[in-house]
């Protein structure tokens, strides 16, 4: 088929490689988000989906507006069969949907109707889920509602971070999507309705919302560090420090302390919750590099009245 592959993070480069690959499809351009502002200077550089295409030499398509109707007749110049869409990152309304004969094909990386929205991966290992995956469905106005076309399922692993099951999925969510649009092309898949029971949703995570709570039970504390690493990333508030936190493991032989109360030995920092400490990994303060916690806490100076908050 005749392809546009929309997408912008670097989990979508792994589906945009496969299309790309594929002998039976023929991506004739990619659409991304516009470059963004990175680094300390803040220059504006090219996402992973777009760096792929122009190291490859594929169109680059990185409008503003994706749904103005000047962009909508630049799509419709290219005349694609159907759009794959992998985290693009920007709601797609009807007219811009009706561009393209089969339909716009997103691959997310939940199990649907479970966690519909910008960040499922982090919401299955936030709530405890064991088992989670991909699902490539046609996409209509309302949010992650379309009906299915194929699944995937990946175990969550106790330590897994969303970095790394994220990355897991990336891989066999490419397999799905390229088998998807190949079951399109020659008429074996139809889609099916998702169940009206069951939903649920996944909002994007904000900075301040990645900010640890501390009265919460440990094993909460723990999933949700894990939940937000990399991106936004776990902290809190050391005294007057902002430091980053890896994730945690909980000390179910420990004496609990108070929630936030720091307690510094000699290979080992925990911190209380809810319910049983918690022992930190990595810690970053303030324009540094990440080092363990127990040597970032020797260099800090901690004593017994500094809290975690």
């Amino acid at each position: 088929m005749r392809l546009v592959f929309a997408g912008t993070p670097e989990p979508a480069v792994p589906s945009l490689a496969r299309l790309v690959e594929s002998p039976r499809h023929d991506v004739v351009a990619v659409l991304t988000r516009p470059d963004a502002a990175s680094g300390r200077r803040g220059k504006p550089s090219p996402s992973p989906v777009a760096r792929y295409a122009l190291e490859h030499g594929i169109p680059l398509l990185r409008p503003s507006r994706p749904n103005s109707e000047e962009f909508v007749a630049e799509l419709a110049a290219l005349a694609p069969e159907c759009c794959a869409v992998v985290a693009y990152g920007a709601l797609l309304k009807e007219q811009l949907l009706a561009v393209p004969e089969r339909g716009w094909i997103n691959l997310h990386f939940s199990l649907l109707p479970a966690w519909r929205g910008a960040a499922p991966v982090q919401a299955a290992i936030a709530a405890g889920d064991t088992v989670t995956g991909a699902t490539t469905f046609q996409i209509e106005p309302a949010l992650d509602s379309g009906p299915v076309y194929g699944v995937v399922t990946e175990t969550i692993q106790p330590t897994d971070t969303a970095g790394e099951l994220l990355e897991r999925l990336s891989i066999s969510g490419a397999q799905l999507l390229a088998t998807t649009l190949d079951g399109i092309a020659d008429g074996s898949l139809t889609p099916v309705p998702q169940p009206a029971d069951g939903v649920t949703i996944a909002p994007k995570i904000t900075v301040e919302e990645a900010r640890v709570r501390w009265d919460l039970p440990a094993h909460v504390v723990e999933r949700r560090i894990r939940a937000v690493t990399p991106n936004p990333g776990a902290w809190s508030m050391i005294g007057d420090l902002r430091v980053k936190l890896g994730p945690v493991t909980v000390d179910e032989a420990a004496d609990p302390l108070p929630p936030g109360a720091i307690q510094v030995g000699r290979k080992e920092v925990r911190v209380g919750t809810g319910s049983q400490p918690v022992v930190l990994g990595v810690v970053q303060a303030p324009g540094k590099k990440p080092m363990n916690a127990a040597d970032w806490a020797r260099g800090a100076r901690l004593d017994g009245t500094r809290r975690a908050e």
